[in-house]
């Protein structure tokens, strides 16, 4: 009971933290990651036991209840974990996630699809293990059984499918401000548009 309580206090104290947004404990306890890190708690408890239909079922509701965090009962999460936002979240069955890491909405920890996944040994890990304070940006994916390691960055809406080594940064492309099309170049479009298409294709 005592380490629950501990794991709590650190829980609320890293919202309090991490998010500019919280002032006290008291509002933390009003924070959407928190039911979902609490719940995910119980339900891998349980998962680990064989209660795998139990554990799906509290994973289930503390998606509905927290705006779409999915967090498999089978994946390991280490403490001090904040999900920022936590809006469409999804962390898969063999997903580890290591100490103080920062995970922002929409960002997902998966496998690369069955069709790869059914032709690996039973029991393979699928999932990305994710090292010790690693922040995790907005829509990063980071797909398949890879590692990225300690301290590294993944930047807001950047796709992994390999190791990232320790303290590394991985960063998507930034967006470019495209000219206007001139009058020219919109007839021109239309024009192949209209040459191209075909009825059948609206």
């Amino acid at each position: 009971m005592r380490r629950l309580i501990v794991r709590a206090r650190e829980d609320l104290s890293v919202i309090v933290a991490r998010d500019p947004s919280v002032r006290t404990r008291a509002e933390a306890l009003l924070h959407p990651a928190l039911p979902a890190l609490w719940t995910h708690r119980l339900a891998h408890a349980l998962y680990v036991r064989g209660h795998r239909h139990l554990a799906r079922l509290l994973a289930y509701a503390a998606r509905a209840v927290t705006g779409g965090i999915e967090i498999h009962p089978g994946a390991r999460l280490g403490r001090r974990v904040f999900i920022d936002h936590g809006a469409a979240v999804v962390i898969g069955e063999t997903a580890e996630v290591g100490d103080d890491v920062t995970i922002f909405h929409q960002v997902t920890l998966g496998s690369v699809g069955w069709w790869r996944d059914g032709r690996r040994a039973a029991g393979a890990r699928r999932h990305p293990v994710v090292g010790d304070r690693v922040v995790l940006g907005t829509n990063a994916i980071v797909l398949g059984p890879v590692t990225v390691g300690d301290d590294a960055l993944i930047g807001a809406g950047s796709l992994v499918l390999g190791d990232v080594p320790p303290g590394a940064r991985v960063l998507a492309p930034v967006g470019e401000i495209a000219p206007r099309l001139t009058a020219a170049d919109r007839e021109e479009a239309d024009a192949l548009l209209r040459a191209l298409a075909t009825s059948g294709c609206w």
